[in-house]
């Protein structure tokens, strides 16, 4: 006798309790990034968080059991907020090709960090003290995401075979090696050189957002957004001729 097919089963729907702990939760996160945006990540208190909320720090830490379980979520959070915002920019402008999709790219980054630089800082600012993020944690998977989408939109339309032979400095035989053992987050894996080449990219974008961001280029006043432009139209454009030059 032929038995039917199993049908999968439909998941159930979160219980009540564990709607109020999510809503409560989240709640807690939204108070806490509002209390780093008023005050800066350096005066995080989970007491203060606590007390905006009406709550004791006892009960608080029913769904943060440490402040480091806080600053992760609240971390983690910023990623993801950062890397929507940088990926609807490219979104935003698949249709226009005009400006490059690194440049539009940079530019979602560069809104991001200015509009929300509390939380910018809480990112990439002094560390927070005795804060450790967990390995291979949330965080880390959010700063990924982040990262393919940097690497596709510089070397779209390039070939792995292309990216091992770019111009890229001399690499030690030991930094070579420690370069082909990282972890990937993009799409197939990425040579050494372009690797090194993605590094020193990227050093040179989130250089210029943190001087922007930090006041050092406000002499620049209302030109600061066209001259970030044309910062990374000729970094893309020396990227690419490193790439191009022995293909």
């Amino acid at each position: 006798m032929a038995v039917p097919p199993s049908t999968p089963s439909t998941p159930s729907p979160p219980s009540l309790r564990q709607r109020r702990r999510a809503a409560a939760t989240q709640e807690i996160v939204d108070a806490a990034e509002l209390h780093i945006t008023e005050h800066g990540p350096a005066a995080l208190s989970l007491r203060a968080v606590a007390r905006s909320l009406g709550m004791t720090v006892q009960a608080l830490y029913h769904y943060f059991p440490s402040r480091d379980a806080l600053v992760t979520a609240l971390v983690t959070k910023a990623y993801d907020d950062l890397t929507d915002a940088v990926q609807a920019a490219v979104d935003s402008a698949a249709d226009d090709s005009s400006v490059p999709g690194l440049v539009v790219a940079a530019e979602g980054y560069r809104r991001w960090a200015i509009d929300r630089p509390e939380l910018f800082q809480l990112l990439y600012g002094t560390p927070l003290r005795d804060y450790a993020a967990p390995d291979e944690g949330p965080t880390t998977q959010a700063s990924r995401r982040m990262s393919a989408i940097f690497e596709r939109e510089i070397f779209a339309g390039f070939t792995t075979d292309q990216l091992a032979a770019a111009d890229a400095p001399e690499l030690s035989p030991p930094l070579r090696a420690y370069l082909e053992q990282l972890p990937h987050f993009g799409q197939g894996q990425l040579p050494p050189p372009a690797t090194a080449l993605l590094m020193s990219a990227w050093g040179h974008l989130h250089g210029l957002v943190v001087l922007e961001v930090f006041g050092h280029t406000s002499f620049l006043g209302d030109h600061q957004a066209e001259i970030f432009r044309m910062a990374m139209r000729n970094l893309l454009e020396d990227v690419h001729r490193r790439i191009a030059r022995r293909t």
